[in-house]
Parts: C-alpha cells; structure tokens; sequence
C-alpha cells in the first residue's frame, strides 16, 4: 500500500489580491499591506488570507510508495505554482496512494482545490467518486470520514474544532522534533529573500512529524504492534542518517534526543 503524508507552505497571492481589489497601482509591499489590512477588517484583526488568496510555494511529502519510504519536495526550485500542483497531482494519478495530513481538510487541500482551478490543473483521479471506478464509492479523498484521505487533526480531535491541536505542540508531546527552521510565520519573508530551499527544507521536517504521527496513530488503532512500530522507527531514522541532507540529519539527531 501507497501512502504519502503531505504538507504545503504558502505565501499571499499578491497578483490575485491586485487584481481581486483592484490594486493596480500599487507595487508588491503596497498590495501585501492592502490585503492584510482589508483581512484585519474581516476577521476583527488577523491577517491570514482566505484559502483562495494563498499561493503554493512549496510541497513535501513523506511516507512509502512501492515499499520504500522516501520524503521530499516536489518539483525543483525555478517550478512555479501550477507546476508544483500538477506534481502532486500527477503523483495521485500514478500511485493513488492514501494521503495523511495534519489539518490538510481544513487548510491544504482546499487550498490545492482552488488553486488548482485557477491554473487550468486536472486531477481526475484524486475527484474519483465512484463513477469510473467502484473502488472509490465507499472511500475517496474527499469525504471526510474515508481514508484514502486522513486529516489526523481532524480525526483526533473527534471532528471537534474546539479540540483541535497545532502538529508541532503534539508532535513535541509524542516525543518528536517538532518544527525546526524558519517557522511558518517566516515563510513570506524567506520566499522574498530568496530563499526557497530554507521553505522547502522546513516543509520536509513538518511532514516528517506528520508521517511519524500517523505511525503512531496506527499503532493506536492496532494496525501496527510496538515491535512493527519500532521497526519502522529504525528503519526511517537510518534513511534520514544516510541521506546526507543536513536538515534531515539534524531532525534525526533531535528526535534521537527527545
């Protein structure tokens, strides 16, 4: 079985945004301001833009496709927006494997919906319902409670937005690194500095803490025994070592720690 933890890192959709609101004359830092400022009037003072005015700078993924397990970014760093989500789509096509995310029903992939739209991206696969493929009428990647999608917040917490949990405070409660880099608030800078690899790399460490949550999470539900678990812990903790990527290798030496 194919499975692929994923996670994605955004920043605001400036050109949207100009365009939305009609912002034309205004430069990068003046639409940025502008769109923040018209989010505070929404929300009463947070800045986080609605689910559409996100644009996809980064996707990792984790987990194990034809029996080895892997975790990386997709695409290369010069691959704009619609080439990243044609990747990740085109890896569901391929594999169709079941996909675990944290918070990825509420965030992640709606934001791959629409911006997907946007860019003319098709995915028939992943939109599977049951119609071309029997397989998918009791278990598709939409519904909420199948598993060939499986939001490990939303499962935890009951389905209960009032008890849901931020990955990093859980991931460090489990005994694991947690968010190491530069945080999900710095994302916007690090993309305007340039430094897309800084993302990318921070991107592959919150999807790491999710695959090994859903680890454990099988462990939780039965489907792996503590001896299955610790297998897999070794296992992928000797890939990370021999990897030789620096942010992989200090994940490893964190986790080992805690």
């Amino acid at each position: 079985m194919n499975v692929l933890a994923f996670d994605i890192e955004t920043v605001p959709d400036l050109e949207g945004g100009r365009r939305l609101f009609d912002l034309g004359d205004l430069d990068d830092t003046g639409v940025a301001n502008a769109m923040a400022a018209r989010r505070r009037q929404e929300t009463g003072g947070g800045e986080f833009p609605r689910t559409y005015l996100h644009r996809i700078v980064a996707i990792a993924v984790a987990g194990v496709i034809e029996g080895r397990f892997r975790v990386w970014s997709l695409g290369d760093l010069e691959d704009d927006e619609p080439a990243l989500i044609r990747r990740f789509f085109e890896g569901v096509d391929r594999y169709v494997p079941d996909l675990v995310s944290w918070n990825g029903g509420g965030f992640d992939l709606p934001v791959l919906h629409y911006r997907a739209l946007i860019h003319g991206v098709a995915a028939p696969r992943y939109w599977e319902s049951g119609d071309g493929d029997r397989n998918f009428r009791f278990n598709n990647y939409r519904n909420r409670y199948h598993e060939r999608h499986l939001d490990l917040m939303d499962v935890l917490s009951g389905f209960q937005l009032r008890a849901a949990a931020p990955l990093d405070e859980i991931a460090l409660l489990c005994g694991l690194p947690g968010k190491m880099g530069i945080g999900g608030a710095g994302v916007a800078d690090a993309v305007a500095r340039g430094e897309l690899k800084a993302v990318r790399d921070y991107c592959e460490v919150d999807v790491l803490n999710t695959y090994l949550l859903f680890l454990r999470f099988q462990h939780l539900r039965g489907a792996l025994d503590h001896d299955d678990l610790e297998r897999a812990h070794e296992q992928i903790a000797g890939i990370l070592t021999a990897s030789e990527r620096p942010h992989l290798q200090r994940f490893v030496e964190a986790w080992r720690g805690a």
